[in-house]
């Protein structure tokens, strides 16, 4: 009988793989409903990597871009505002869809909708493609009777989200060239060029200065032992991944990113402006605080806020409020816990923290520029200087060379 790979979703909304065995794809699809999980996909064992890709492709293990999932929650609250009802929303938005991914996806979700099941819970089967915030924020839109509302607030944090993101890779973009390309340029001055002028120092039998020596040592070492760098460099971040994944080491190492010099000041505010748009979206659309906080945690992306947003939702639950734990774990900007703190004393908690989500986005763009604007100067002054260098070290070598020979 054959094996399957199966994924499935319990009724807890935990992720389930195994292997099972069964006559096909229906009955192994049909054993998980059995035993009272969602099925995902199945696909069977040994297939492939054609199969697995055309699968992947075509709806099996189809995953949406946070692209997508902006797109696809904007257009859907788009139809469903204009009065359409969700199954010829959803039809419309797999006669639309841009790739066959998007329409795999979607097409799915509406089959399951038109089975009779909630849209959250069609979205739920789609644990690739949708957080649990996601769904958790349209389930409370559903129960509601707020829907729309829900989605154009999702669409809104989604859109927000991934213009910093964009912000942030594309300032980062020329530096990250430049400095590849200076790499490039010392490595083939060194391993290419140099060695050219080698001979005629050894047939001069001249002293050579030490700046030089040492270069031409230097070329003759990166020649060597160069593949071995670059292989020891990718075990070492092969290494380093791995260490990152024991909880005690990530909690020092996010930790510590938050409190560099400069680069923790920004990733301190897009921390606050991830935290205070997603928890004010949660409690905007009627969540209950210490169910946002739970949320909001596994949208954080850094182990040490989500150990602070933890000890805060211990204190929310005794009463003692949110703001002050935050504080006191002096991982988010003073302006985040006085927002905040607001907030809670006048009861608009929600506004005041997608309030400061706006000021938090505005500075991470703001130190972003700043930080490229003063980076990109320096790295070129600094690759000037070393290619400089080289230069400046061959031609006092040469000019040794023509005093000797005169």
């Amino acid at each position: 009988m054959p094996s399957f790979r199966t994924t499935a979703i319990t009724q807890a909304g935990e992720t389930l793989r195994g292997v099972v065995e069964a006559a096909d794809e229906a009955a192994a699809i049909e054993m998980l409903r059995k035993h009272g999980n969602i099925p995902v996909r199945a696909v069977p064992v040994g297939s492939g990597l054609l199969a697995g890709l055309l699968a992947m492709e075509f709806g099996g293990g189809a995953k949406l871009r946070r692209q997508d999932v902006a797109n696809f929650t904007r257009e859907l609250a788009i139809m469903l505002g204009a009065g359409q009802d969700l199954d010829r929303s959803l039809r419309f938005l797999v006669e639309t869809a841009p790739n066959p991914r998007v329409r795999a996806v979607t097409d799915s979700i509406r089959a399951s909708v038109r089975d009779g099941a909630a849209f959250a819970v069609a979205l739920s089967r789609q644990p690739g493609s949708f957080s649990r915030l996601y769904i958790g924020l349209v389930r409370a839109g559903e129960a509601g009777g707020a829907l729309v509302p829900t989605l154009e607030r999702l669409a809104l944090l989604l859109e927000r989200e991934r213009s910093l993101n964009a912000t942030i890779a594309s300032a980062l973009i020329y530096p990250v060239l430049l400095v590849l390309a200076a790499i490039a340029a010392i490595v083939l001055l060194l391993t290419q060029v140099l060695p050219q002028f080698v001979p005629l120092f050894e047939q001069n039998s001249a002293p050579l200065p030490a700046s030089t020596q040492f270069l031409i040592d230097a070329g003759a070492f990166v020649s060597a032992y160069g593949l071995f760098m670059v292989l020891g460099l990718i075990l070492l971040v092969l290494a380093v991944r791995q260490a990152l994944t024991r909880p005690a080491v990530r909690l020092f190492w996010d930790g510590t990113k938050l409190r560099l010099p400069i680069v923790g000041t920004l990733a301190r505010e897009a921390l606050a402006a991830r935290f205070s748009r997603t928890l004010g979206t949660l409690v905007s659309n009627g969540m209950p605080l210490i169910a946002a906080l739970d949320t909001v945690r596994d949208a954080l992306g850094n182990s040490a806020a989500v150990a602070a947003v933890a000890a805060a939702t211990q204190s929310a639950k005794g009463g003692a409020g949110l703001a002050g734990p935050l504080g006191d774990a002096n991982l988010f900007p003073l302006r985040t816990i006085y927002l905040l703190r607001l907030g809670e004393e006048t009861a608009q908690l929600g506004p005041m923290a997608l309030r400061a989500a706006e000021i938090h986005e505005e500075n991470t763009r703001l130190g972003v520029q700043r930080l490229v604007a003063l980076l990109v100067p320096v790295l070129t002054i600094a690759i000037g200087a070393a290619i400089a260098g080289i230069v400046a070290s061959l031609l006092l070598a040469m000019l040794s060379l023509n005093d000797l020979a005169g």
